[in-house]
């Protein structure tokens, strides 16, 4: 029951994204669904599954949760955090799409190792964010981070 079911993007404000930053989204959003944990982290939280919706609104990162009894709450976190590195993370994943393009397998591997890193650092700091606010493992928080960035982007 501590899960996510379904999640939505408000992306209504944002620029058209890329054919890369659609195809990231896509997938982080499929990976999700199939599985993750997320729970409430209040006493009287409804429980789950729960129904998210993440977007940008007024400079801050909004996740709405609803639960099957309505709405179960909202959690705001300021972007700021998020800032640096999501730019580092979009400037490897150009580098790493340019690559892919033109360059041998041994240093698609080198900058593929350096994306994942910076985006284990960007789920690292999400899911301190979120601590006291709602419960996350580490699949979860790499999978919510790639649509922070995808959400980010645009903002």
């Amino acid at each position: 029951m501590d899960r996510i079911a379904t999640i939505e993007i408000d992306d209504s404000n944002l620029p058209v994204p890329t054919p890369e930053i659609e195809q990231e989204r896509r997938v982080a959003i499929f990976d999700l669904l199939e599985e993750n944990s997320f729970a409430l982290d209040r006493e009287a939280a409804p429980a789950g599954p729960y129904d998210l919706r993440l977007a940008i609104r007024d400079g801050r990162l909004a996740f709405e949760i609803t639960a099957p009894e309505g709405q179960a709450g909202e959690i705001v976190l300021a972007l700021g955090p998020f800032r640096q590195v999501v730019k580092d993370y979009w400037q490897i994943c150009e580098s790493y799409f340019e690559a892919v393009r033109r360059l041998p397998p041994s240093q698609i591997e080198a900058i593929d190792m350096a994306r994942r890193g910076i985006h284990d650092e960007g789920a690292r700091i999400l899911a301190e964010r979120l601590e006291g606010k709602a419960r996350i493992d580490k699949p979860t928080a790499r999978r919510l981070f790639t649509l922070v960035c995808v959400l980010h982007f645009g903002g």
